[in-house]
């Protein structure tokens, strides 16, 4: 994730960002206007950017609620996979968080996020959710998830947020983002009650910060998706 001044998804670099994609991508974009991707390629100003971010957003959503076509569906899904993260970037990754090209943005994070690191993900979730509860309903996820569990979640958040209530999957993922805190938060302790008479972890302790200051971004990301699931509600996220 990249930096930003809410600390959620958006700008947790070590966390829920992809790693780059490089230069593989295809030359042209099966879902973004060339002409805009030009636009992108020589430079625009921030104003000009920003009115971007909101109308390619707005032009997404709407077509995919419109298309009975499961392949566009699956390129919008696989969009950051497809096209590589830097061109998505460009658009979506410096909207604020309470906006819809924003929430977008971090949609498409989380989702790759979870497919990318879905081991540790599934590990970290039955950690936080030892026993069904809310969280495990609204999210979607089984009480102990494979890996590809989560990966199929992942998948069914974001063409949920296309496809049916986008309020309910901003919900899913902020349900999702609280779990997997609370299982970083459990991981956390224990390793600390291990460490807790030894004085040669230098490095696992470094690691156990670096975990908690993951579950922060994450608990931020929960936040923003909750506060979206409202704004959009209120016909107020655009």
């Amino acid at each position: 994730m990249s930096t930003s001044s809410s600390g959620s998804v958006h700008a947790a670099g070590s966390g829920f960002a992809p790693a780059r994609l490089g230069a593989s991508r295809p030359a042209r974009p099966a879902q973004l206007d060339p002409a805009l991707v030009n636009q992108i390629a020589g430079g625009v100003d921030p104003e000009q950017l920003s009115d971007l971010a909101h109308s390619t957003a707005a032009s997404l959503l709407d077509r995919v609620h419109h298309t009975e076509d499961p392949e566009v569906v699956r390129r919008v899904l696989t969009l950051v996979d497809m096209e590589g993260v830097d061109l998505v970037a460009e658009l979506w990754s410096h909207a604020e968080p309470d906006s819809l090209p924003g929430i977008l943005w971090r949609l498409y994070m989380l989702r790759t996020w979870m497919t990318r690191d879905r081991e540790s993900i599934s590990r970290l979730w039955r950690m936080g959710e030892p026993v069904a509860t809310a969280a495990s309903a609204i999210a979607g996820v089984d009480q102990a998830p494979t890996e590809d569990d989560i990966a199929r979640t992942a998948d069914s958040i974001l063409s949920g947020a296309f496809t049916g209530d986008f309020a309910v999957a901003l919900e899913r993922a902020s349900a999702f983002c609280d779990v997997i805190v609370a299982g970083i938060a459990a991981e956390a302790k224990r390793r600390n009650a291990y460490l807790e008479h030894r004085t040669d972890g230098h490095a696992q302790r470094a690691a156990i910060a670096r975990m908690l200051h993951h579950a922060a971004s994450l608990r931020q990301s929960a936040e923003d998706f909750r506060h979206g699931a409202i704004l959009w509600r209120r016909g107020k996220l655009e």
